[in-house]
């Protein structure tokens, strides 16, 4: 059987390594060393202007919300996870979809102004598969008009543009840290602000406000994460480069095989570093896009529409006509991509498409 993804496991021997002082300390959670250790090391490594560690990606998407005041109308894309609109409507907020670039993936920042109201408080865009979005117009309009801007960043670990880090911009950046993502803590997320005042409204959201035992400094929830989690984030780490590598040459062997077949890639920024987060392919129409789904299932290798449904369709939203994010959602699919999967995987993968295409 091949998924769609596996997550790279470490040596045992680093993980019980660091598992073994957690056993020592009896001390699981409540902003631990190792979740210290975990925070100094990513902000090091990736040269970001801080790290806070929570539990997973969507609340680091809540958080983000809360802690900028953010209210009323958010303007956002309709081409990502569920997480991106459930975050604002589960805030309170509304979103207002602008529709995507169909080459990038990415939300159109030509359309965006057209979208602003006066109820309209922040701008809150998602980095499609770690492809950044024209950055300089969305910050340019966000200035223009006072908006806060929230990134998306879910899959970016590693990604730069310009020799910067994609998490250093907007107010806040979101990142993902899910077994799913090339780097990994087993379940996990981040925030990335851009200055020492937000994070610490972040450190004591993530923490029920909690300013010391009796005191509170603000509303807060429970968003901490565990010893354990920073272990295996720990333990992954230092295979990044490795995992990058091997990801790279898989993403690459991909575009290679398909090229002539007819499917399109997604259009990367220039200027970039890029993570080879995942492996999208977009085919002529759904039709094709479903039958080569159902072929590739018949061989056991697990493929994934993703992201679908386009998110101005779902049964909680205003419905809105996305037409650029509702046809990218019914051609897309996503190829197994991760580290332990071998060349020759790829090559029967792509074999199997080409035939279904021909």
């Amino acid at each position: 059987m091949i998924p769609v993804t596996r997550p790279f496991m470490p040596p045992k021997k680093i993980f019980d390594a660091y598992t073994e002082g957690i056993w020592d300390r009896c001390l699981l959670t409540n902003d631990g060393p190792l979740v210290k250790m975990y925070e100094t090391e990513m902000r090091e490594r990736f040269y970001l202007e801080n790290f806070t560690f929570v539990s997973n990606g969507t609340l680091a998407l809540q958080i983000a919300i809360k802690v900028l005041g953010v209210q009323g109308k958010v303007i956002t894309t309709p081409f990502s996870y569920v997480a991106t609109t459930s975050s604002i409507i589960w805030s309170g907020c509304d979103p207002v979809f602008c529709d995507i670039n169909p080459e990038s993936f990415n939300i159109d920042p030509e359309h965006i102004e057209e979208k602003i109201t006066d109820d309209t408080t922040a701008i809150l865009v998602t980095h499609v598969f770690g492809n950044p979005v024209d950055i300089e117009k969305i910050e340019r309009i966000a200035k223009t008009y006072n908006l806060k801007v929230i990134y998306d960043a879910a899959h970016c670990i590693g990604v730069e543009i310009a020799g910067k880090s994609v998490l250093n911009f907007g107010d806040i950046s979101c990142l993902s840290l899910h077994a799913t993502k090339m780097l990994h803590s087993a379940e996990g997320g981040a925030l990335v602000a851009k200055d020492a005042e937000t994070t610490r409204a972040i450190e004591l959201a993530r923490n029920f406000g909690h300013d010391g035992p009796e005191n509170f400094g603000g509303l807060g929830i429970n968003a901490k994460n565990s010893e354990i989690h920073a272990a295996m984030g720990l333990s992954v780490l230092p295979f990044f480069d490795e995992i990058l590598e091997k990801r790279r040459a898989l993403y690459m062997q991909y575009k290679d095989s398909l090229s002539n077949s007819g499917v399109k890639f997604q259009s990367l920024g220039s200027n970039l570093k890029y993570n080879f987060s995942y492996m999208p392919v977009v085919f002529s129409s759904k039709s094709i896009r479903d039958a080569v789904h159902e072929k590739l299932k018949e061989h056991d290798i697990y493929s994934r529409i993703y992201f679908s449904p386009s998110l101005n369709l779902l049964d909680y939203v205003e419905p809105i006509s996305m037409p650029h994010s509702e046809n990218l959602a019914d051609c897309i699919l996503c190829l197994p991509l991760y580290y332990d999967l071998s060349h020759k995987e790829v090559e029967l993968i792509c074999s199997l498409i080409k035939h279904n295409l021909s």
